[in-house]
């Protein structure tokens, strides 16, 4: 079993204060005062003030952040500077050919790549990742996985239209991107490398290579940072750059490792979110309150309390997110999808917040992807189908599911103004990304020092229960990696 064949181959919006906000967010008020509830509502804050700064670049905060006034919430909104164009020595030097990656998970086009594609997914050490002793038997659990769990993956991909839309969604974003930023008068090309199907990242470096790109910006379209999607995409990158240096070494690059906070992507989801909002008529907001649930894809706790930031970083996103919507009857939550085996995940879980929000009563919901930028597998077959099926079995009988960003023009615009930003900056290499976002949380493959403390065997020791419950999971056919993405 190997890869597989090759396969055919972006203006702020009236802000209002936001009214509730669950499941682990801050409450802000219209007067920005706190307040505290029962169940998983906490304490309101500020979220900039115990925000994961101190593990990310200035790129992040510097030249797009201008002492932004405080909302009404109390959240602090970051606004993008007059863009102006790149440096000199991209414009204007024509030995400098300038090319822009992008970083997607990638899928499954054609039923006869689902296997492949599973293979792929499980080989990946970032996604299971066995203690040092054991490291050797990857190749041969992605194996055995791949092939017991084929047939009831092809079925799910079935039930979306058989394969999966990502890559055709990834590279109509590239093709916007291209364009917008040549309308900059930035003359660059896009390239879209994806991590577990074709185009396959060294793919896309290849085709760089020959097309003589020797400037890069690399933006993984994951908007949050966690080592099992920017990560692992990195790590690829990292891997790459270390077998052949002395060919990359001619080509300059940096990194842009998560966007949450922009301001166009924010506005790009509370647009979505809002347009969703209006469908709900006068006789069905009559029958209770509105809610949004934003289900973001979940990690397992022990990877959150070792380091890696994706938790915060969602949470400090639905917080600005929820500004663009906010009214006195809509009702902010927050959830995590797709958990897998017998260890702790972030909690809440979306299945288990879809049946208490039934049994309280709540009759209007609009649900949000919250961590995905394209329609995919979990979009189209576990939110659109299985989520909504359990929530009217439990009473939730006005559903709305907010789509995908996909290439929405705002959202199309901001990933431009990302890439012009970051030229703009210091640059950032893939290795101190992977150091700024604590990539190496989690023991590295080979590593047999157990470390002060025993965290080390600790953390080996969470792992491999994280890799039973893997092959339990998907030797069941249950739980979250049933639609086998994460």
């Amino acid at each position: 079993m190997g890869r597989g064949r090759t396969a055919a181959s972006p203006i702020f919006l009236p802000t209002l204060p936001v009214s509730r906000v669950n499941a682990g967010l801050t409450v802000c008020q219209s007067t920005g005062s706190s307040s505290t509830s029962s169940g998983n509502t906490m304490k309101s804050s500020n979220p900039n003030s115990n925000s994961v700064d101190a593990q990310k670049s200035t790129r992040l905060d510097a030249a797009a952040t201008m002492d932004p006034p405080t909302t009404g919430s109390g959240l602090r909104r970051r606004i993008r500077p007059e863009i102006q164009l790149p440096a000199p020595h991209v414009n204007d030097k024509p030995d400098v050919k300038l090319g822009v990656l992008l970083l997607q998970l990638g899928g499954p086009e054609r039923m006869e790549d689902v296997e492949g594609f599973l293979y792929n997914l499980f080989a990946d050490p970032d996604i299971i990742r066995l203690p040092g002793l054991i490291s050797g038997l990857q190749k041969p659990l992605a194996y055995v996985i791949s092939k017991r769990r084929a047939p009831k993956s092809k079925a799910a991909y079935e039930s979306i239209g058989g394969g999966s839309p990502i890559v055709r969604y990834t590279q109509a974003q590239a093709e916007g991107v291209e364009r917008v930023l040549q309308e900059m008068g930035l003359d660059a090309k896009c390239y879209v490398a994806m991590r577990y199907w074709h185009p396959f990242t060294d793919e896309a470096m290849e085709q760089m290579i020959e097309d003589g790109v020797n400037s890069l910006v690399i933006v993984p379209l994951y908007p949050q940072f966690s080592i099992s999607t920017s990560g692992s995409s990195l790590r690829v990158l990292q891997d790459l750059f270390f077998k052949d240096s002395p060919r990359w070494n001619q080509v300059s690059h940096t990194v842009v490792p998560a966007w949450y906070d922009r301001p166009g992507y924010v506005q790009a989801m509370g647009r979505l979110i809002s347009r969703e909002l209006a469908q709900f008529t006068q006789e069905q907001r009559a029958e209770g309150d509105l809610h949004v649930l934003f289900s973001a894809h979940g990690v397992p706790q022990r990877y959150i309390e070792m380091g890696d930031p994706y938790q915060q970083q969602i949470q400090q996103c639905v917080n600005l997110i929820a500004q663009e919507y906010a009214a006195p009857d809509v009702t902010t939550h927050l959830s995590y999808q797709s958990r897998v085996g017998p260890i702790e995940w972030l909690r809440p879980y979306t299945d288990d917040t879809l049946e208490e929000l039934g049994a309280a009563g709540v009759k209007n919901l609009v649900v949000v992807p919250i961590s995905f930028v394209s329609e995919h597998i979990e979009t189209l077959e576990e939110i659109d189908i299985e989520y909504r099926e359990l929530a009217h079995e439990n009473g939730i009988t006005n559903w709305r599911r907010v789509p995908a960003l996909n290439t929405e023009p705002g959202f199309i615009e901001d990933l431009a103004h990302m890439v012009v930003e970051a030229l703009q900056e210091p640059a950032i290499s893939v290795t101190e990304a992977c150091a700024l976002n604590n990539l190496d949380i989690m023991p590295m493959r080979g590593d047999k020092d157990g470390g002060e403390d025993g965290k080390g065997l600790d953390g080996r020791l969470a792992v491999l229960g994280l890799a039973s419950g893997v092959v339990l999971d998907l030797f069941s056919g249950r739980g979250g990696l049933a639609h086998l993405l994460h």
